[in-house]
């Protein structure tokens, strides 16, 4: 007879270990899966999580260590050895083809029959969805879905290939509130269906919500588990840093605000003249932190990348700075050239860290130095300067590195981050715009970067604060606009407004929430 222990575990992970070079990614790491759970995976950034879960879905191969998978010793060396072994992960980063369909998507590369009975695939889709909640068009184009569609295709994908066991990177990152509870609500049909269901994830009311048991990993060691009805969002940071952290987000009220930006008008289209900005208008205030919320694609990005002169803007539209001595400055029709030349005082921390911030194979001080090479003499860029501030930002924003010369993308992303954030304030902004600062960070960077926000706030710095958790902006922001499809849905007191009535703006349904209390112009 098998012992009971054994047949409750879909997986075991028994002293794994992995290297990158000299940096221990896991260190003898144990950790079991049992069917029918969902087990919520916590730490912080460069702890060790993803790069667990990329060796039992195939990803990597561990140095050192085993895998048992029901009962069985296994050597997992690809995705597809993973898939036999019904192992899927749906990344954070989807992996989907976008001019194909869902059930295109679904069947590519399974190699089943050169001539796919597509038929049967949508037979089969329709199966998977009435049994676990899900709704996804077969036929739809991947380039035509939201978010969330796509991410039901991911689970769907990794279901029709036979997974019993889901792991999730980040689900609900860039989900609203109502597709969040979808989701959630599809997770517990799968986990009364016997399935076992990994999640990776930062937002710890989320792992109270949803998850059964909780297993922390702190710099690549296992720290230990937790059933979640007997833990708390505060004793998991405990465990997840170390030592006590706060989890209040601090919010200082306003003081002396004055118009710092003011947007009227502000029309921006893409290269197939499709419109991403709709006559957009708004004004930011020194002293405040407004808030930018939407779902992915409403505009979000095009709208901080047209304020910095990256995107252009359609005639009739203008964006005007005011910088503290009372100087006024049109920005629309210049590039970043130009307005940096106007000496503004404009800074920006762009969604794409490494695409339009940072080079990944330059050093600390050659990144920080990107800001201020102009300003040496001909020939000769003045290095002193951004070596001492690279020194600074280390030891301030406590960045975690082995030194200066090192190549910034080998950094975790909270470091990278922290690089970014310090470079950008250095130069004492009037206009500071982040996109996206906290996404995928850990409890203690996330709340070291709010303080940098807060810091320069406090001094009358109009702070533009682009994010995908609701939570945050309502507890981090003084006003939220709120933008769908391009358009400004409303902008609400943060002070007063609800998760749920955001939610509805955010997806053109406003008539029905009742927290827009201001002009959005």
């Amino acid at each position: 007879m098998e012992n009971k222990n054994t047949v409750d575990k879909a997986a075991q992970l028994i002293n794994i270990t992995k290297t990158f070079g000299p940096v221990v990614a896991n260190d003898q790491v144990c950790l079991d899966i049992h069917r029918g759970e969902i087990l919520a995976l916590l730490g912080e950034n460069g702890s060790g999580k993803t790069t667990l879960m990329n060796m039992l879905s195939g990803i990597y191969l561990p140095d050192e260590g085993h895998i048992i998978v029901n009962g069985n010793p296994v050597v997992i060396r690809s995705p597809r050895d993973a898939y036999l072994l019904g192992i899927g992960m749906v990344h954070q980063h989807f992996k989907l083809v976008d001019v194909l369909t869902a059930a295109e998507n679904i069947v590519l590369g399974l190699n089943e029959n050169p001539l796919i009975d597509l038929k049967n695939v949508r037979s089969q889709v329709k199966q998977i969805c009435e049994r676990y909640g899900f709704q996804i068009d077969p036929d739809k184009k991947v380039f035509d879905m939201s978010v969330s569609e796509k991410q039901t295709l991911e689970i769907i994908k990794i279901l029709y290939r036979g997974a019993e066991i889901l792991i999730l990177d980040e689900p609900t990152a860039v989900l609203t509130p109502q597709e969040t509870q979808k989701l959630f609500a599809v997770m517990r049909n799968m986990k009364a269906d016997g399935k076992s269901i990994v999640i990776i994830t930062h937002k710890l009311h989320e792992v109270m919500e949803i998850s059964d048991r909780v297993a922390v990993l702190r710099r690549g060691k296992y720290v230990g588990e937790v059933a979640t009805k007997d833990t708390n969002p505060q004793k998991l940071t405990d465990m997840m840093v170390g030592r006590a952290v706060s989890l209040n987000i601090a919010r200082p009220e306003p003081k002396d605000q004055v118009e710092r930006l003011v947007v009227k008008n502000l029309t921006v289209l893409d290269a197939d003249g499709v419109k991403r900005l709709d006559n957009v208008s708004f004004t930011a205030y020194g002293g405040e932190i407004l808030g930018i919320a939407g779902i992915t694609g409403s505009g979000q990005r095009e709208l901080l990348e047209a304020i910095a002169g990256l995107q252009r803007v359609e005639s009739g539209g203008s964006i005007r700075l005011v910088t503290p001595d009372g100087k006024q400055e049109e920005l629309a029709g210049k590039d970043p050239l130009d307005i940096y030349k106007l000496g503004v005082g404009l800074a920006f921390v762009p969604e794409d860290r490494f695409g339009m911030g940072l080079v990944g194979s330059m050093d600390l001080v050659d990144n920080v130095m990107l800001r201020s090479y102009k300003e040496g003499k001909p020939f000769f860029a003045d290095r002193k300067s951004p070596k001492k501030l690279a020194e600074r930002i280390v030891e301030q924003l406590q960045v975690d590195t082995p030194g200066l010369r090192i190549p910034i993308r080998r950094l975790s992303g909270g470091n990278v981050q922290k690089v970014l954030v310090g470079r950008e304030i250095a130069g004492k902004p009037s206009l500071l715009m982040t996109a996206y600062a906290v996404r995928g960070l850990d409890i203690r960077t996330t709340h070291t970067i709010f303080d940098l926000l807060n810091e320069q706030k406090e001094l009358g710095t109009a702070v533009i604060y682009v994010g995908e958790d609701l939570d945050v902006l309502l507890q981090l922001c003084d006003r939220i606009l709120v933008l769908c499809a391009g358009k400004v849905s409303c902008i609400v007191d943060a002070r007063a407004a609800k998760k749920e009535e955001i939610g509805l703006l955010m997806t053109h349904l406003g008539e029905e929430a009742t927290a827009c209390t201001c002009n959005p112009n």
